[in-house]
């Protein structure tokens, strides 16, 4: 299939079928780019396919430099005409695991569980097995289906490495109520998270867009052209020298928000690999955060139902070493 000829550039501009159905996607990289990883070139340009699949991908020779097979560690330079083929996407049929669930409350319509951390909430590409969708089609057949199906129920995420309450859907009706609350800002969500530094005003609110970063495609970033409105308040609950433990309160839900915020106030959530220090205090994997109460509108009864989960262990022990 002959490939045409690009000028240097830093996006991805051309995407289409070929004959062979595999998607089709033609890069030229800029001076901006230039020495990178051909695997970290390639995960920036496609958020949404992990960094080993894309390396599985270079090493099936789906991916070509200059019309010419390369490995994962090929440093990619200037002009270089770089071609991804990415098989179509498999059937999938989604598996359910026996994986126990802490269930704070279920009926008809819902579910109000703790998810733990270190789990992933749906499945995604290269990782369709051990999440909490898994866990769910296991425990219960009938789950809302608006939202496809890798995410049957989901209304709302958390972060893998964040602990906390999610509310899941059972049927239609339940999951369009939900998402119509979280869309007019009616979901009570608290969080409860260590920070780095003296946060110095006891309260406080963070009204800044955020949106895709346009350097990391895979992080988030307070964005000021084109961002989406997100706001969260938060307020202080203990000092500790060089750290702060605060309550927070989310009014809008974008993704990475409150860890966004608080990085971009100087004030990065402890542990938080993508935002925060490199080198994470305490030996913590993943950040510390956990979303403490929900709360909300029953989607049939119109009652209003609120819950609150503790700390896991794993992070209220870091608070005892204070």
């Amino acid at each position: 299939m002959k490939i045409k000829r690009l000028k240097p550039a830093n996006i991805q501009f051309q995407a289409r079928r070929c004959p062979a159905i595999f998607l089709v996607n033609c890069y030229a990289v800029n001076s901006t780019n230039a020495g990178l990883r051909l695997d970290v070139f390639l995960a920036r340009e496609n958020p949404n396919l992990s960094r080993t699949y894309l390396q599985q991908l270079i090493a099936a020779k789906m991916v070509t430099v200059n019309e010419v097979k390369v490995k994962a560690n090929y440093r990619v330079k200037t002009g270089d005409k770089i071609v991804l083929r990415v098989p179509p996407p498999r059937e999938l049929q989604l598996t359910s695991e026996n994986i126990p669930l802490d269930i704070y409350f279920e009926d008809e319509d819902i579910i109000v569980l703790n998810k733990p951390r270190g789990m992933v909430v749906h499945p995604a590409p290269g990782n369709y097995t051990g999440t909490l969708v898994n866990a769910l089609l296991y425990h219960c057949k009938d789950l809302s289906g608006i939202t496809g199906t890798l995410r049957p129920g989901i209304v709302h995420r958390l972060d893998k490495d964040t602990s906390g309450l999610l509310v899941v859907t059972k049927n239609d009706n339940a999951h369009q109520s939900l998402a119509r609350q979280l869309k007019e800002r009616k979901v009570n969500r608290y969080y409860l998270a260590l920070v780095y530094g003296n946060c110095v005003k006891d309260k406080d609110t963070i009204n800044l867009p955020l949106g895709r970063d346009p350097r990391h495609r895979k992080r988030m970033a307070v964005v000021m052209s084109n961002g989406r409105p997100a706001v969260t308040h938060y307020e202080v609950i203990s000092r500790f020298g060089g750290y702060t433990f605060l309550s927070l309160h989310l009014e809008t839900g974008r993704t990475h928000q409150i860890r966004v915020h608080l990085a971009y106030i100087s004030h990065p959530v402890v542990g938080d690999p993508k935002y925060g220090p490199r080198r994470p205090d305490f030996n913590l994997k993943g950040q510390f955060l956990h979303a403490a109460t929900l709360g909300f509108c029953h989607p049939r009864t119109k009652t209003y139902l609120e819950f609150s989960a503790p700390l896991p262990d794993e992070l209220r022990n870091i608070l005892d070493r204070f």
